[in-house]
């Protein structure tokens, strides 16, 4: 297991193509206008998503982790809950929390490249290619940007089109420019 730390998440790898263990715990809560869902595996936090609606954000994590007991436990992830909706809303989040990150060998690669981005920064699809030694890879790094199941915690909103627009996000265009606008305001 490889780990790398920032002052808000520590990053476990697992095994690229390996999928978590359960059962996995989740909870939903609200940040401004976002519904959002966060659930946790036995290692961290496996998954977190965002959207306008609860049941939807269910049902991905159902499709995401098919084969893996899902329980809801509001209680047990009150503090992950209102660490990531603090980040969702651009506020600073204290303390540190576990990430369990799965994918294959090539996502993962890419979502270490889009963590060493700066908070308040953006990098181009190609220019994140380029720098993992692919330069013609720019639409497969699209591709690993919109498996990222961890919103926020593997910036894909900091990822835009080579010409600087912002351009499809896996949680909508709109809440990727406001992920983008509140780190530019923080």
């Amino acid at each position: 297991m490889k780990t790398r730390s920032t002052s808000t998440f520590e990053y476990r790898f697992r095994t690229p193509g390996s999928t978590a263990e359960g059962p996995i715990r989740y909870a939903v809560g609200q940040s401004g206008q976002d519904i959002v869902l966060v659930a946790r595996s036995p290692r961290g936090i496996c998954a977190i998503f965002l959207g306008e609606h609860a049941d939807a954000l269910r049902a991905a994590l159902a499709s995401a982790f098919p084969a893996v007991d899902l329980i809801e436990d509001q209680q047990a992830l009150q503090s992950d809950l209102a660490h990531v909706t603090a980040l969702v809303s651009g506020e600073a989040a204290e303390g540190v929390v576990d990430l369990d990150i799965g994918g294959t060998a090539f996502e993962q690669q890419v979502w270490r490249a889009l963590c060493e981005i700066p908070v308040g920064r953006t990098r181009s699809y190609g220019a994140i290619a380029q720098a993992l030694g692919m330069p013609d890879a720019a639409r497969a790094v699209a591709g690993a940007c919109a498996a990222n199941l961890l919103a926020v915690a593997i910036p894909c909103h900091r990822v835009l089109r080579s010409d600087g627009t912002i351009s499809g996000y896996r949680w909508g265009v709109a809440r990727k420019r406001a992920l983008l606008a509140a780190e530019l305001d923080a």
